[in-house]
Protein backbone atom coordinates (compact mmCIF):
# COMPACT_ATOMS: atom_id res chain seq x y z
CA UNK A 1 0.00 0.00 0.00
CA UNK A 2 1.14 3.26 -0.62
CA UNK A 3 1.29 6.69 0.63
CA UNK A 4 -1.58 7.30 -1.46
CA UNK A 5 -3.22 4.75 -0.80
CA UNK A 6 -3.75 5.92 3.17
CA UNK A 7 -6.41 7.94 3.62
CA UNK A 8 -5.65 11.10 5.77
CA UNK A 9 -8.13 12.94 8.05
CA UNK A 10 -8.54 16.38 6.86
CA UNK A 11 -10.40 19.25 7.65
CA UNK A 12 -9.30 22.64 6.85
CA UNK A 13 -7.73 22.40 2.97
CA UNK A 14 -4.16 24.50 2.28
CA UNK A 15 -6.24 28.11 2.04
CA UNK A 16 -8.07 27.61 5.17
CA UNK A 17 -11.67 27.10 3.85
CA UNK A 18 -13.50 24.66 5.84
CA UNK A 19 -13.62 21.07 3.27
CA UNK A 20 -13.83 17.72 5.43
CA UNK A 21 -12.64 15.11 3.24
CA UNK A 22 -14.19 11.68 3.26
CA UNK A 23 -12.02 10.72 6.30
CA UNK A 24 -13.23 13.63 8.32
CA UNK A 25 -17.03 13.04 8.21
CA UNK A 26 -17.11 10.74 11.42
CA UNK A 27 -15.12 12.94 13.37
CA UNK A 28 -17.49 16.49 12.51
CA UNK A 29 -19.35 16.33 14.82
CA UNK A 30 -16.76 16.47 17.74
CA UNK A 31 -15.42 19.50 15.85
CA UNK A 32 -18.77 21.33 15.36
CA UNK A 33 -19.51 21.06 19.02
CA UNK A 34 -16.48 23.30 19.57
CA UNK A 35 -16.87 27.04 20.55
CA UNK A 36 -15.75 29.89 18.89
CA UNK A 37 -13.64 30.26 22.29
CA UNK A 38 -11.81 27.00 21.73
CA UNK A 39 -11.19 27.94 18.20
CA UNK A 40 -9.67 30.74 19.17
CA UNK A 41 -7.28 29.28 21.68
CA UNK A 42 -5.77 27.09 19.01
CA UNK A 43 -4.47 30.00 17.29
CA UNK A 44 -3.58 31.71 20.42
CA UNK A 45 -1.29 28.92 20.80
CA UNK A 46 0.29 28.48 17.79
CA UNK A 47 1.61 31.82 17.20
CA UNK A 48 2.44 32.15 20.86
CA UNK A 49 4.85 28.99 20.85
CA UNK A 50 6.26 29.95 17.21
CA UNK A 51 7.40 33.58 18.77
CA UNK A 52 8.79 31.52 21.97
CA UNK A 53 10.21 29.11 19.38
CA UNK A 54 11.87 31.75 17.02
CA UNK A 55 13.22 33.95 20.39
CA UNK A 56 15.07 30.76 21.67
CA UNK A 57 16.73 29.57 18.44
CA UNK A 58 17.57 33.82 18.24
CA UNK A 59 18.78 33.19 21.88
CA UNK A 60 21.24 29.86 21.31
CA UNK A 61 22.63 31.84 18.39
CA UNK A 62 23.47 34.30 20.45
CA UNK A 63 25.69 31.90 22.46
CA UNK A 64 22.82 31.92 25.42
CA UNK A 65 21.98 28.11 24.47
CA UNK A 66 23.97 24.92 23.81
CA UNK A 67 21.08 23.81 21.92
CA UNK A 68 17.81 24.30 20.15
CA UNK A 69 15.32 21.63 18.10
CA UNK A 70 12.72 24.24 16.37
CA UNK A 71 9.37 23.10 16.28
CA UNK A 72 8.35 25.34 13.53
CA UNK A 73 5.95 24.27 11.01
CA UNK A 74 4.35 21.03 13.94
CA UNK A 75 2.14 23.88 15.40
CA UNK A 76 -1.25 22.31 14.56
CA UNK A 77 0.00 18.62 15.03
CA UNK A 78 1.44 19.63 18.79
CA UNK A 79 -1.57 22.12 19.55
CA UNK A 80 -3.93 19.91 18.57
CA UNK A 81 -2.96 17.14 20.42
CA UNK A 82 -2.45 18.55 23.51
CA UNK A 83 -5.58 20.28 23.58
CA UNK A 84 -7.04 16.83 23.36
CA UNK A 85 -5.99 15.54 26.24
CA UNK A 86 -7.51 15.53 29.25
CA UNK A 87 -6.47 16.88 32.67
CA UNK A 88 -6.12 13.39 34.50
CA UNK A 89 -3.28 11.82 31.29
CA UNK A 90 0.13 11.36 31.03
CA UNK A 91 2.44 13.02 28.60
CA UNK A 92 5.51 12.00 27.29
CA UNK A 93 7.62 14.06 24.93
CA UNK A 94 10.53 13.57 22.95
CA UNK A 95 12.52 16.94 23.10
CA UNK A 96 10.66 19.20 20.51
CA UNK A 97 7.28 19.37 22.03
CA UNK A 98 7.62 22.85 23.09
CA UNK A 99 3.60 23.93 22.52
CA UNK A 100 2.96 20.27 24.23
CA UNK A 101 4.43 21.71 26.96
CA UNK A 102 3.43 24.80 27.67
CA UNK A 103 -0.38 24.05 26.86
CA UNK A 104 0.19 21.59 30.32
CA UNK A 105 1.77 23.98 31.95
CA UNK A 106 5.53 23.86 31.85
CA UNK A 107 6.91 27.28 31.83
CA UNK A 108 9.01 27.83 28.79
CA UNK A 109 12.48 28.45 30.63
CA UNK A 110 12.28 25.37 32.04
CA UNK A 111 13.39 24.02 28.66
CA UNK A 112 15.65 26.82 28.06
CA UNK A 113 17.32 26.02 31.04
CA UNK A 114 17.50 22.39 29.87
CA UNK A 115 19.26 23.09 26.01
CA UNK A 116 21.36 25.94 28.49
CA UNK A 117 22.54 23.05 30.72
CA UNK A 118 21.73 24.74 33.82
CA UNK A 119 19.19 21.82 35.14
CA UNK A 120 19.76 18.14 34.68
CA UNK A 121 15.92 17.95 33.39
CA UNK A 122 14.32 21.02 33.15
CA UNK A 123 11.05 20.51 35.24
CA UNK A 124 10.11 18.14 38.34
CA UNK A 125 7.58 16.16 36.17
CA UNK A 126 5.44 15.05 39.25
CA UNK A 127 4.52 19.13 40.02
CA UNK A 128 0.66 19.46 39.41
CA UNK A 129 1.86 22.81 37.65
CA UNK A 130 3.44 20.48 34.86
CA UNK A 131 0.22 18.68 34.26
CA UNK A 132 1.55 15.04 34.07
CA UNK A 133 4.34 16.03 31.92
CA UNK A 134 7.74 13.57 31.56
CA UNK A 135 10.65 15.24 31.37
CA UNK A 136 12.21 16.21 27.51
CA UNK A 137 14.38 12.63 26.25
CA UNK A 138 17.38 12.80 23.87
CA UNK A 139 17.80 9.39 23.61
CA UNK A 140 14.94 8.43 20.62
CA UNK A 141 12.96 6.37 21.49
CA UNK A 142 13.23 5.58 24.94
CA UNK A 143 10.36 7.51 25.83
CA UNK A 144 7.92 4.65 24.13
CA UNK A 145 8.86 2.52 26.61
CA UNK A 146 8.60 4.54 29.58
CA UNK A 147 4.87 5.83 28.48
CA UNK A 148 4.05 1.99 28.19
CA UNK A 149 5.02 0.84 31.22
CA UNK A 150 3.73 3.74 32.71
CA UNK A 151 0.23 2.78 30.69
CA UNK A 152 0.55 -1.13 31.77
CA UNK A 153 0.31 0.23 35.94
CA UNK A 154 -2.79 1.68 34.85
CA UNK A 155 -4.45 -0.96 33.70
CA UNK A 156 -3.09 -3.17 36.40
CA UNK A 157 -3.97 -0.37 39.10
CA UNK A 158 -7.66 -0.15 37.25
CA UNK A 159 -7.60 3.49 36.47
CA UNK A 160 -8.97 3.33 33.44
CA UNK A 161 -11.46 1.00 31.59
CA UNK A 162 -14.93 2.22 34.10
CA UNK A 163 -16.02 4.49 30.89
CA UNK A 164 -16.07 7.43 32.83
CA UNK A 165 -13.83 9.93 30.71
CA UNK A 166 -13.51 12.19 32.93
CA UNK A 167 -11.62 9.72 35.56
CA UNK A 168 -10.00 7.05 33.16
CA UNK A 169 -6.84 8.16 32.40
CA UNK A 170 -4.50 7.79 29.67
CA UNK A 171 -0.68 8.26 28.42
CA UNK A 172 0.00 10.13 25.06
CA UNK A 173 3.61 9.72 23.87
CA UNK A 174 5.23 11.84 20.41
CA UNK A 175 7.74 10.66 18.62
CA UNK A 176 9.03 11.50 15.08
CA UNK A 177 9.66 9.67 12.12
CA UNK A 178 12.82 8.43 12.67
CA UNK A 179 12.82 7.53 16.75
CA UNK A 180 9.96 5.63 14.32
CA UNK A 181 12.78 3.56 13.02
CA UNK A 182 14.38 2.50 16.92
CA UNK A 183 13.34 -0.64 18.61
CA UNK A 184 12.37 0.83 21.90
CA UNK A 185 9.01 2.37 19.81
CA UNK A 186 8.48 -1.85 18.50
CA UNK A 187 8.98 -2.96 21.58
CA UNK A 188 6.65 -0.63 23.45
CA UNK A 189 4.04 -1.95 20.51
CA UNK A 190 4.08 -5.10 21.30
CA UNK A 191 3.42 -4.46 24.90
CA UNK A 192 0.99 -1.98 24.60
CA UNK A 193 -0.80 -4.03 22.35
CA UNK A 194 -0.34 -7.23 24.37
CA UNK A 195 -1.54 -5.62 27.62
CA UNK A 196 -4.34 -3.52 25.42
CA UNK A 197 -2.99 -0.32 26.98
CA UNK A 198 -4.99 3.12 27.16
CA UNK A 199 -2.42 4.39 25.33
CA UNK A 200 -1.95 6.69 22.04
CA UNK A 201 1.20 6.78 20.35
CA UNK A 202 1.55 10.26 18.85
CA UNK A 203 4.27 10.10 15.65
CA UNK A 204 5.03 13.73 13.98
CA UNK A 205 6.28 12.54 10.58
CA UNK A 206 8.12 15.57 9.44
CA UNK A 207 9.72 13.92 6.83
CA UNK A 208 13.39 14.45 7.57
CA UNK A 209 15.04 12.11 10.50
CA UNK A 210 18.23 14.56 10.09
CA UNK A 211 19.38 14.49 7.03
CA UNK A 212 17.44 10.86 6.17
CA UNK A 213 14.01 11.59 3.90
CA UNK A 214 11.48 9.29 5.63
CA UNK A 215 11.12 7.36 2.13
CA UNK A 216 14.54 5.96 3.28
CA UNK A 217 13.67 5.10 6.29
CA UNK A 218 10.56 2.63 5.14
CA UNK A 219 8.87 0.94 2.97
CA UNK A 220 5.53 1.80 3.59
CA UNK A 221 4.00 4.11 4.85
CA UNK A 222 4.59 4.47 8.97
CA UNK A 223 1.36 4.57 9.89
CA UNK A 224 1.15 0.82 8.71
CA UNK A 225 3.62 -0.07 11.57
CA UNK A 226 1.24 0.31 14.36
CA UNK A 227 -0.94 -1.28 11.93
CA UNK A 228 1.14 -4.04 11.87
CA UNK A 229 0.98 -5.14 15.77
CA UNK A 230 -2.66 -4.85 15.76
CA UNK A 231 -2.92 -1.26 16.76
CA UNK A 232 -5.43 0.56 15.43
CA UNK A 233 -3.99 3.43 13.04
CA UNK A 234 -4.79 7.02 11.82
CA UNK A 235 -3.27 9.13 9.95
CA UNK A 236 -4.04 12.90 9.92
CA UNK A 237 -3.05 16.07 8.46
CA UNK A 238 -0.57 17.58 10.87
CA UNK A 239 -0.86 20.85 9.81
CA UNK A 240 -4.49 20.81 10.66
CA UNK A 241 -5.08 21.82 14.18
CA UNK A 242 -8.90 21.43 14.24
CA UNK A 243 -8.05 17.56 12.34
CA UNK A 244 -5.42 16.76 14.76
CA UNK A 245 -7.62 17.91 17.38
CA UNK A 246 -10.38 15.57 16.99
CA UNK A 247 -8.58 13.11 16.38
CA UNK A 248 -6.50 13.00 19.11
CA UNK A 249 -9.68 13.20 21.03
CA UNK A 250 -11.37 10.04 19.90
CA UNK A 251 -8.32 8.10 19.89
CA UNK A 252 -7.42 9.06 23.54
CA UNK A 253 -10.86 8.41 25.06
CA UNK A 254 -11.29 5.04 23.47
CA UNK A 255 -7.85 4.03 24.83
CA UNK A 256 -9.14 5.14 28.12
CA UNK A 257 -11.95 3.35 28.53
CA UNK A 258 -10.18 0.17 27.12
CA UNK A 259 -10.26 -0.27 23.67
CA UNK A 260 -7.15 -0.64 23.73
CA UNK A 261 -4.13 1.62 21.97
CA UNK A 262 -3.95 3.75 19.24
CA UNK A 263 -0.99 5.47 17.20
CA UNK A 264 -1.54 8.54 15.27
CA UNK A 265 1.02 9.34 11.90
CA UNK A 266 0.12 13.28 11.98
CA UNK A 267 1.84 14.15 8.42
CA UNK A 268 3.81 17.71 8.94
CA UNK A 269 6.89 19.16 7.94
CA UNK A 270 10.10 20.41 10.14
CA UNK A 271 10.69 24.06 8.33
CA UNK A 272 13.91 25.02 10.27
CA UNK A 273 16.57 22.65 10.81
CA UNK A 274 16.79 19.56 13.15
CA UNK A 275 18.26 21.52 15.67
CA UNK A 276 20.53 24.62 15.46
CA UNK A 277 23.58 22.11 15.07
CA UNK A 278 21.76 21.59 12.10
CA UNK A 279 22.21 22.69 7.89
CA UNK A 280 19.28 21.51 6.02
CA UNK A 281 20.66 23.17 2.89
CA UNK A 282 22.86 20.41 2.67
CA UNK A 283 20.60 17.74 2.25
CA UNK A 284 17.02 19.19 1.03
CA UNK A 285 15.69 21.99 -1.28
CA UNK A 286 14.42 24.99 -0.80
CA UNK A 287 11.44 23.79 -3.34
CA UNK A 288 9.78 21.77 -1.16
CA UNK A 289 10.49 24.17 1.80
CA UNK A 290 8.61 26.58 -0.14
CA UNK A 291 5.78 23.83 -1.05
CA UNK A 292 5.41 23.11 2.56
CA UNK A 293 5.41 26.83 3.43
CA UNK A 294 1.96 26.95 1.76
CA UNK A 295 0.69 24.85 3.92
CA UNK A 296 1.44 26.99 6.64
CA UNK A 297 -0.69 25.80 9.88
CA UNK A 298 -0.84 29.07 11.97
CA UNK A 299 -1.87 31.11 7.74
CA UNK A 300 -4.52 28.28 7.63
CA UNK A 301 -5.99 28.45 10.88
CA UNK A 302 -6.09 32.15 10.93
CA UNK A 303 -7.94 31.89 7.31
CA UNK A 304 -10.54 29.79 8.78
CA UNK A 305 -11.50 32.30 11.62
CA UNK A 306 -11.14 35.31 9.55
CA UNK A 307 -13.72 33.62 7.43
CA UNK A 308 -16.09 32.50 10.36
CA UNK A 309 -16.22 36.62 11.29
CA UNK A 310 -13.17 36.72 13.75
CA UNK A 311 -12.91 40.67 14.64
CA UNK A 312 -9.39 42.22 14.01
CA UNK A 313 -9.00 42.54 17.67
CA UNK A 314 -8.53 38.54 18.45
CA UNK A 315 -5.27 38.67 15.83
CA UNK A 316 -4.31 41.95 17.42
CA UNK A 317 -4.40 40.46 20.46
CA UNK A 318 -2.41 37.17 19.86
CA UNK A 319 0.11 38.76 18.10
CA UNK A 320 0.77 41.12 21.80
CA UNK A 321 0.56 38.01 24.14
CA UNK A 322 3.02 36.51 21.32
CA UNK A 323 5.66 39.02 21.09
CA UNK A 324 5.34 39.91 25.31
CA UNK A 325 5.65 35.72 25.96
CA UNK A 326 8.69 36.09 23.45
CA UNK A 327 10.47 39.04 25.21
CA UNK A 328 9.98 37.25 28.45
CA UNK A 329 11.36 34.28 27.30
CA UNK A 330 14.57 36.61 26.54
CA UNK A 331 14.59 38.38 29.73
CA UNK A 332 14.71 35.36 32.05
CA UNK A 333 16.83 33.85 30.10
CA UNK A 334 18.99 35.88 30.74
CA UNK A 335 18.84 36.57 34.13
CA UNK A 336 19.33 32.48 34.43
CA UNK A 337 22.46 31.58 37.23
CA UNK A 338 24.84 28.81 35.94
CA UNK A 339 24.59 26.04 39.08
CA UNK A 340 27.47 25.27 41.23
CA UNK A 341 29.54 22.36 40.82
CA UNK A 342 28.35 21.03 44.00
CA UNK A 343 25.14 20.60 42.14
CA UNK A 344 26.97 17.65 39.91
CA UNK A 345 27.14 15.32 42.91
CA UNK A 346 23.75 16.38 44.61
CA UNK A 347 21.67 15.66 42.25
CA UNK A 348 22.77 11.65 40.95
CA UNK A 349 20.77 9.68 43.71
CA UNK A 350 17.81 10.90 45.09
CA UNK A 351 19.05 10.13 48.51
CA UNK A 352 22.86 10.51 50.14
CA UNK A 353 25.57 8.23 48.63
CA UNK A 354 28.75 7.57 50.34
CA UNK A 355 30.57 8.07 46.93
CA UNK A 356 28.65 10.67 46.07
CA UNK A 357 30.39 12.53 49.41
CA UNK A 358 33.26 11.52 48.57
CA UNK A 359 33.83 12.87 45.18
CA UNK A 360 32.17 16.12 46.28
CA UNK A 361 35.35 16.44 48.98
CA UNK A 362 37.68 15.85 46.71
CA UNK A 363 36.06 18.34 44.38
CA UNK A 364 36.15 20.91 47.26
CA UNK A 365 39.84 19.90 48.20
CA UNK A 366 40.85 20.42 44.22
CA UNK A 367 39.03 23.84 43.78
CA UNK A 368 40.81 24.38 47.41
CA UNK A 369 44.21 24.13 46.05
CA UNK A 370 44.45 26.94 43.65
CA UNK A 371 46.00 29.98 44.87
CA UNK A 372 43.85 33.29 44.44
CA UNK A 373 43.33 34.10 40.58
CA UNK A 374 44.69 30.80 39.26
CA UNK A 375 41.50 29.26 38.37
Amino acid sequence: MTDADIPTVRVLDADGRFAPNPAAEEYLPLIEALPDGDLEQFYRDMVVIRAIDTQATNLQRQGQLALWPPSRGQEAAQVGSARAARPQDTIFPSYREHAVTRIRGVDPVDIIKLMRGTSNSGWDPTDPRNGNTRVYTLVLGSQTLHATGLAMGLVFDGKCGSGDVDRDQAVMVYYGDGASSQGDVHEAMVFAASYQTPEVFFLQNNHWAISVPVKTQSRVPLVQRGTGYGIESIRVDGNDVLASWAVTRRALDEARTGDGPRAIEAVTYRMGAHTTSDDPTKYRGSDEEQEWSLRDPIARMRAFLENRGAAGSVFADVEAEAADAAEDLRVRTLELVSPTAEAIFDNVYSDPHPLMAEQKAWQAQYEASFQEGDR
